[in-house]
C-alpha cells in the first residue's frame, strides 16, 4: 500500500489559515528575519520569491510585489517590470537548474477569478514534468506531491543565487 504525506497542507485543508492575522504577504515581506522559515527564494526592494506553502507541484513558487495591492492595472511599471524579469529569470531557472518541461505562469486577480490570497497580488510559477499529472486530482481530490518540500527549497535556494535577481 502506497502513502501520500502532505503535511504541510492540514492546516489549508481543516481551514485553518491566517485569514485573521492580516496580510501573510506583508507578513513575509516585512519580516526578512523569518525569510528562512517562510521558504523565501529572493528579495529586492520592489518584491520577493517565495515557495508557495500549498504546491501544486513540486518546485512552485510565487513572485510578489512588496506593496499590497489587488489592481494590478495601477501597479507602479517599475514594480511590474521586476515582476516580469523575475519570472523570465525563473522560468530559466526551473527550466535549465531543476529540470522542469514546462512553466505554467499565472495570476488570478479576484475572488471570482480563483484568488487564493485575493488582496495582493502574486504570480505563481509551476514547473511541469510529463506524465505530472493524473485523475487522483480529479477524482480524489488529491494532489501527489512526490518529492520533500524542504529538499526542493534548499535545492531552489541554492539555484536563486545563480538565476535571480541578475
Amino acid at each position: 500500500m502506497e502513502y501520500l504525506y502532505a503535511p504541510w497542507r492540514s492546516e489549508y485543508i481543516t481551514g485553518q489559515k491566517r485569514r485573521d492575522e492580516g496580510c501573510v504577504f506583508c507578513d513575509i515581506s516585512a519580516n526578512p528575519q523569518n525569510d528562512e522559515a517562510n521558504h523565501l527564494l529572493y528579495r529586492d526592494e520592489y518584491c520577493f520569491v517565495v515557495m508557495n506553502k500549498y504546491p501544486y507541484s513540486p518546485g512552485h513558487f510565487m513572485i510578489i510585489p512588496h506593496i499590497h495591492t489587488d489592481a494590478l492595472e495601477s501597479l507602479d511599471p517599475k514594480v511590474w517590470l521586476r515582476i516580469s524579469s523575475l519570472a523570465q529569470q525563473g522560468v530559466s531557472m526551473l527550466k535549465e537548474g531543476f529540470g522542469a518541461e514546462g512553466v505554467n505562469l499565472g495570476m488570478n486577480l479576484g475572488i471570482a477569478a480563483g484568488a487564493g490570497i485575493a488582496e495582493h497580488i502574486h504570480l505563481h510559477l509551476l514547473p511541469r514534468f510529463s506524465r505530472d499529472t493524473n485523475f487522483i486530482t480529479t477524482i480524489g481530490e488529491t494532489r501527489v506531491y512526490s518529492i520533500d518540500f524542504l529538499k526542493i527549497y534548499r535545492d531552489l535556494k541554492r539555484l536563486s543565487k545563480e538565476y535571480l535577481g541578475k
